[in-house]
């Protein structure tokens, strides 16, 4: 998260309470960021209208918290992506910064995307390329790497509920913008406990984009802790999010490389006595179960008799589950397990569009730079085959499409620009647009 020398920082962000650019913002003001810092990083961006942060400290739910407000009159700019990533590499802001920045941006663009069934560059919008936001997400990202952070883990998200008014009338919350990053990310959600919206599109973005693992807090000792407050003060639900900062005794080296760490558990069963056809549909159930992974590796049994060794790679608390999709689907009768240690790059799935037809790639990604690129072949042959091209001409075409999307200084890149304000919800939570 830091890009700096692994300095065994952890951060634990917990959006119980809901999560929005500005609650984030606060979170990490009250762990100890200077508001100079956050100010000085909304400057970078020479924006052409004034965005002033000013910072107060309130009570949500008994608790005290820091609200940091975002100052600024509406833009009559409709941004695109482009545009916001001129703005990022021409700003005097950290490497790391502007590359994350860069990639929640992506995200909401994304997610955006796909909530009106239309490629990316046809899909147009305003609030994503608004001040509050640029000021949200640049503000977030500064507030974080000056924490230190170098790995960042998120609870479960609260969701909220209810309708929000939209420019095309009331719309369900949590609003399509929000489930599609959940979706894309595979994070963890929840609706409730309250009949409002406490998750913004902005603060899930920046959730899933720059947490490396979604669960409980990890194992830290706490040096820090912030509350950054919500727009409301709900009755019997504090609205805040709560930004834990601590160090933790597992992270290695490389958790300065984005890299995801965390115990595992591998299931494993010999089977010599399975008709063969049934193996695709196991490894399908397996990870439609939860799994990580799942494979099969060919072995000779005792007697000379051909037969598999099925693993699956899952989280513990996956285990139980998995196990009894083995039993149900194969002739085991009983599974061994062991706990292994992962440490897993930082990934998140692009869309591209490649010679007519779209392709999913999975980026894998260290300090804001692209480490590998993994192409979903299934998506590649059938766009081979309506374009008529040989398979390994769209995979190449793919792959140099995803990391040069990817790139923060790509050119060309066309961020939609937000065509009703609010009608996905990006505004602070509990408020109409």
């Amino acid at each position: 998260m830091t890009g700096n020398t692994s300095t065994g920082v952890v951060g634990w962000l917990d959006a119980t309470g809901g999560i929005s650019g500005d609650m984030l913002l606060g979170a990490c003001l009250d762990a100890g960021v200077d508001l100079a810092v956050l100010r000085a990083a909304v400057a970078a961006l020479r924006l052409p209208d004034e965005v002033r942060l000013d910072a107060r400290t309130v009570q949500r739910g008994g608790l005290r918290a820091s609200q940091v407000l975002v100052r600024c009159a509406p833009s009559p700019h409709a941004r695109g992506l482009a545009d916001i990533l001129g703005l990022l590499d021409a700003a005097d802001l950290d490497p790391v910064v502007r590359a994350r920045a860069a990639d929640v941006f992506r995200a909401l663009g994304a997610a955006e995307a796909r909530v009106h069934g239309r490629p990316i560059e046809q899909v147009h919008f305003h609030e994503v390329g608004a001040l509050d936001s640029l000021a949200d997400v640049v503000g977030a990202v500064a507030g974080l790497h000056a924490l230190g952070i170098d790995r960042l883990v998120c609870s479960p998200i609260s969701l909220g509920g209810g309708r929000i008014s939209a420019a095309h009338g009331a719309i369900p919350l949590p609003g399509p913008a929000v489930l599609e990053l959940l979706r894309a990310a595979g994070a963890p959600a929840s609706g409730g406990p309250v009949e409002t919206e406490l998750a913004t599109p902005t603060g899930v973005a920046l959730a899933v984009t720059l947490a490396e693992e979604f669960g409980p807090m990890p194992l830290m000792r706490t040096t820090s802790i912030g509350l950054g407050a919500g727009g409301r003060d709900l009755d019997g639900h504090p609205n805040v999010t709560r930004l834990v900062v601590g160090r933790a005794d597992l992270a290695g080296p490389a958790a300065a490389h984005g890299a995801r760490h965390g115990d595992s558990v591998v299931l494993e069963t010999n089977v010599d006595d399975l008709d063969p056809r049934l193996w695709p549909s196991t490894l399908r159930a397996l990870l439609a179960g939860g799994a990580a992974d799942a494979w099969l590796t060919p072995i000779l049994m005792k007697k000379g008799r051909p037969a598999h060794v099925l693993s699956v790679l899952c989280e513990p608390a996956a285990a139980d589950r998995l196990r009894q999709v083995i039993f149900s689907h194969t002739t085991s009768i009983g599974v061994r397990e062991h706990t292994v240690t992962k440490s897993a790059l930082a990934r998140r799935e692009l869309r591209v569009a490649v010679a007519g037809g779209e392709v999913r790639v999975k980026i894998a990604s260290s300090r804001g730079a692209v480490v590998n690129a993994s192409v979903e072949y299934d998506d590649v042959v059938a766009v081979a085959a309506t374009a008529g091209l040989p398979p390994k001409v769209v995979l190449d075409l793919a792959r140099a499409e995803a990391v040069r999307a990817h790139s923060p200084a790509a050119p060309g890149n066309e961020f939609p620009t937000v065509e009703h304000p609010g009608a996905h919800g990006h505004g602070r939570p509990g408020q109409p647009g």
